[in-house]
């Protein structure tokens, strides 16, 4: 996609009024246009100088993939300089959710996640981030039932803390009521654990939402599952969250992937209600997905008791779906299986 300013600048080489800078971001951004031949409100000659200036997308298509229930859809893009990016659209109880990823790899290494086997390749731009929702944008809209992105969540590849500032501003992009306008409410982005994005994220005028990826509630094991808690351990990480609720009042949501044997035993169950138990925390467990490896996945009446045991002890919590699994596009499995097609 294009920001306001780029736009501006090549307008303003092309000694244009400035209301054709409006005509142009809406019908990237709402319109979804994805080329500028496209936009017949402009003149078929400023068209094609824009075109040889500019390009509306900075994705490549390379595949899809769909579960048959159409529940879920993965696609694989290749960014301008060559890189893989994957991304997936969620239809799940009449929500249309896009999952996004922020960056190339990840630099993490969560034990169980086939993305942090790849390594950090590079941050992703803002622009790059938004043009996987515009993506689906244009997915719903082509199949002709009235659908649209309803929610999006910064779940996907790589830590979006890492990537603070794109991150940020592809929010702030999405949530632009002259362009895209979601909500605000309606985008979710999630963290392992990074302390000082925790912070600025506090700080932030936009009511997003936080979610923390939590996995283990003993430091000893998220040590093993999650190297970042070497860096950020457990109670620096919930000092964060405490802060963020007092500044903002708003609810902070774990992730929790559910490893058998692992991370729900009782022991582990204990430990986490007790760190669980206060207002405006909310925990979602999450069947483990298979990547290879070690991990086995729960069956569901294992994930099942898990809620019950942590609910008992008066903690929030339900057990959320992971659509998806049969294209690799559930929790934890992007990993760009084919990336040296890009």
């Amino acid at each position: 996609m294009l920001d306001q300013e780029t736009i501006a600048a090549a307008l303003a080489e092309l000694d244009q009024p400035a209301y054709r800078t409006r005509q142009v971001y809406e019908a990237v951004t709402r319109g979804l246009v994805t080329s500028f031949d496209d936009i017949t409100t402009l003149p078929r000659d400023l068209r094609r100088s824009l075109a040889e200036r500019l390009s509306p997308l900075t994705l490549t298509d390379v595949e899809t993939r769909a579960v048959p229930d159409g529940t879920a859809r993965k696609t694989l893009f290749a960014t301008t300089d060559g890189h893989p990016v994957e991304a997936v659209l969620m239809q799940v109880s009449g929500r249309a959710t896009v999952c996004v990823s922020t960056q190339v790899g990840c630099a993490v290494g969560c034990a169980f996640c086939a993305s942090g086997r790849l390594g950090l390749r590079r941050d992703l731009r803002a622009e790059e981030i938004v043009d996987q929702v515009l993506h689906f944008a244009r997915v719903l809209r082509a199949d002709g039932r009235g659908r649209h992105v309803t929610n999006v969540v910064f779940m996907g590849m790589g830590e979006p803390f890492h990537a603070y500032d794109q991150t940020l501003r592809a929010c702030r992009l999405l949530n632009d009521p002259h362009g895209f306008g979601l909500a605000a409410r309606a985008i979710s982005v999630s963290t392992a654990g990074v302390v000082p994005g925790i912070d600025r994220f506090a700080a932030e005028s936009l009511q997003l939402n936080l979610a923390v990826s939590l996995h283990a509630a003993t430091d000893d094991l998220r040590d093993e599952l999650v190297p970042l808690n070497r860096t950020y351990p457990l109670g620096a990480v919930f000092s964060a969250c405490e802060r963020y609720v007092r500044r903002t009042r708003r609810k902070v949501l774990f992730e929790y992937v559910v490893l058998r044997g692992v991370n729900d035993t009782p022991a582990q169950a204990a430990a986490l209600a007790q760190r669980l138990r206060r207002p405006l925390y909310h925990l979602n467990l999450i069947a483990y997905n298979e990547t290879g490896g070690r991990f086995s996945r729960p069956a569901p009446g294992e994930v099942e008791g898990l809620r019950r045991r942590l609910e008992k002890a008066g903690v929030s919590v339900t057990v959320r779906t992971s659509p998806g699994g049969e294209i690799e596009a559930a929790c934890g499995q992007l990993a760009l299986r084919r990336d040296a097609g890009c």
